[in-house]
């Protein structure tokens, strides 16, 4: 019922915008410089007094009537439920709403049959007030707005505040969300860490939560702090950025001074779209070319020079990674380098530098903040990659700077410790949250850096 009384209230916008806006140049007559607002402004001012009431209220009961409904089938049938856990109580509700709104249900007893016609009752009068009210609010809202329209009304200031509302409320949604997922993750970690010393975590040299979790499904004695320690992650990690990184660097920066300065606008307008096609290849595709392709090649060089190699290997993932990452750098940074000034090549050649020395002591200089920010985002990237790392470097947790060897990163360990049904009061599965944190923390001393090469060298070229 919601989105159609949604639906219902965007049509009720249109046409009070629109009626609003025909009874501001009624009033006006011919002479519409005799109104203080436009008559557009008008028309806003009936279209966010009659829709907007209503939808926020719609949105809230939408939000809120389920919760209602839980609490009143939870009254009624206090005595059946309580002898029921909280999973088993949660497992009757959903059931019982299951059958109610034609899902689907693997038990069925007399005790949810009468929960699931409650719930269709409380629904139905659910969405008959909710229509009843919503309709009464944007009855009103329309006939007060229409009634303040007029030559002096201030139409315009009530819809520039409105606009100047809506627009904070985005900016804060971002930020709320932001502290949100900060604060999610370090009462987590707490939890986790009241579980595993953090002195363990972050400088032990074996992870295997795996064993903890046997360990404490078994009944046997396993020693949190001694299977938790995530050296290997964070080497791994490193491990594998680095070779990407490595890659893609070089060939991303030379690519974009290439595209810059050297390459005439026919190739440019072919080669620089081709190379950002790459950007939008699924990290799945890389996987498949990193484990069938990538992977075998590595490993058959390594054996015909009497190296051993892994079947899965950091370097395999790494190189596979860095192709990903190029167009990041290439795209971001060949826009800094053809941001930077004219004025500034003019004057280098005036000096008598060649395209060479201009690009190596002026141009480059001067887009050093965008070039580091272009880093930071293909860094980024490659941290937070998981597809790749899965199939061409393993899920082993070794400790081990061999790029021809298998590794694991942070962000394979955090899907691996959250895959199927966990139980989130064991260390097994808060250490996810752990992991989270740590890389959190990591970009953002990432973020610092980058923000104090960007002011320094903004300040020599501003």
């Amino acid at each position: 019922m919601v989105p159609y009384i949604l639906l219902a209230l965007v049509i009720v916008a249109v046409v009070g915008y629109m009626v609003g806006r025909s009874r501001a140049l009624s009033a006006a007559g011919s002479n519409i410089s005799s109104l203080h607002s436009r008559p557009a402004y008008h028309g806003g001012f009936v279209a966010i007094l009659a829709s907007v009431p209503g939808i926020v209220l719609a949105v809230l009961w939408a939000a809120l009537a389920g919760r209602v409904m839980n609490s009143i089938v939870r009254s009624e049938f206090g005595r059946e439920l309580a002898t029921m856990d909280v999973p088993q109580v949660e497992a009757f509700l959903r059931d019982a709403k299951a059958i109610a709104f034609g899902g689907v249900v693997g038990f069925r007893d007399e005790t949810k049959e009468r929960a699931a016609e409650l719930y269709q009752s409380m629904q139905s009068i659910s969405d008959i007030a909710l229509l009843v009210v919503v309709a009464v609010i944007a009855a009103l809202g329309f006939f007060y707005a229409m009634s303040r329209v007029s030559q002096s009304y201030r139409a315009r200031h009530f819809v520039e505040k409105f606009v100047m509302a809506v627009l904070v409320a985005c900016s804060a949604v971002a930020i709320l969300t932001t502290i949100g997922i900060v604060l999610s993750l370090v009462f987590e970690s707490i939890r986790f860490f009241q579980k595993v010393p953090l002195f363990d975590f972050l400088f032990g040299y074996h992870w295997s939560p795996q064993s903890a979790y046997e360990g404490a499904g078994g009944g046997g004695d396993v020693d949190n702090s001694r299977v938790f320690g995530a050296i290997p992650l964070f080497t791994g990690t490193f491990l594998i950025t680095l070779i990407a990184i490595t890659v893609a660097a070089p060939l991303g920066l030379m690519s974009a001074i290439y595209m810059a300065d050297y390459a005439g606008p026919r190739f440019r307008s072919v080669a620089k779209p081709v190379l950002e096609v790459l950007a939008g290849i699924p990290t799945v595709v890389y996987g498949f070319f990193a484990a069938l392709t990538v992977a075998p090649a590595i490993r058959g060089w390594g054996e015909s020079i009497g190296l051993s190699v892994s079947s899965e290997s950091a370097l395999a993932a790494g190189l596979v990674m860095g192709i990903m990452i190029i167009p990041f750098v290439l795209s971001l940074s060949d826009d800094v380098i053809n941001s930077v000034p004219q004025s500034l090549r003019d004057g280098s050649y005036a000096m008598g530098a060649t395209k060479s020395e201009t690009i190596r002591r002026v141009v480059l200089p001067a887009a050093l903040p965008g070039i580091v920010s272009a880093l930071l985002l293909a860094i980024s990237r490659a941290v937070g990659e998981t597809m790749i790392v899965v199939m061409a470097a393993g899920l082993a947790a070794n400790l081990t700077f061999n790029p021809l060897e298998a590794v694991t990163t942070v962000t394979v360990q955090i899907v691996t410790l959250l895959v199927g049904d966990q139980e989130f009061d064991s260390a097994k599965t808060l250490a996810a949250f752990a992991l989270g944190l740590v890389l959190f923390v990591i970009t953002l001393c990432l973020n610092v850096i980058a923000l104090r090469v960007v002011q320094k060298y903004r300040e020599q070229y501003d």
